[in-house]
């Protein structure tokens, strides 16, 4: 992937009220406005409700079949009983990306001590990053303004690019 290639995203909001169109996705529109700085290309978003099952054949065809970069997901990071999102995701993902999930949690417990009870995860399945965030957009914008700078070079990486790591 070259510096100026378009970055295939998809947006996957996890709500079951939102699944049954009784709640708007304002969580998945903050995604799609923030991703825009990546030079990106929104290619799949869906709303779907909060089921194990729905959530990891949803994942595994945006990477398998849509072969996305990206996919950013919301909703059902949290303690409820229905939050399954965690749970779904590490059954489809084959390398877990614990830094950027503990560098999500570190910016949050800034701003509230809530943030210590996610339990978001990040991920690679095949060429696709995958990236849980909240449900909620304030915490979205903040969990994804705080790994948005290394996304471009994540993308890269799984892609297959020798280019080093570090900074000059």
């Amino acid at each position: 992937m070259s510096q100026k290639e378009t970055i295939t995203v998809g947006i996957l909001t996890m709500s079951d009220k939102g699944s049954k169109g009784e709640r708007e996705d304002i969580s998945g529109l903050e995604i799609r406005r923030m991703v825009e700085v990546l030079d990106s290309e929104v290619k799949a978003y869906e709303v779907i409700p909060d089921e194990v099952p729905v959530i990891e054949e949803r994942l595994k065809s945006f990477a398998d079949e849509l072969k996305l970069d990206l996919v950013l997901t919301t909703g059902g990071t949290g303690v409820t009983p229905r939050d399954v999102t965690p749970e779904a995701t590490r059954a489809v993902i084959e390398r877990e990306l614990p830094g950027m999930s503990e560098v999500m949690r570190a910016e949050s417990m800034k701003k509230t001590p809530n943030a210590m009870i996610s339990r978001a995860v990040c991920g690679i399945r095949g060429t696709t990053l995958i990236i849980n965030l909240p449900g909620s957009p304030k915490a979205v914008k903040e969990n994804l303004a705080a790994v948005l700078p290394a996304l471009r070079h994540t993308v890269e990486k799984i892609k297959g690019s020798t280019e080093d790591c570090a900074s000059l």
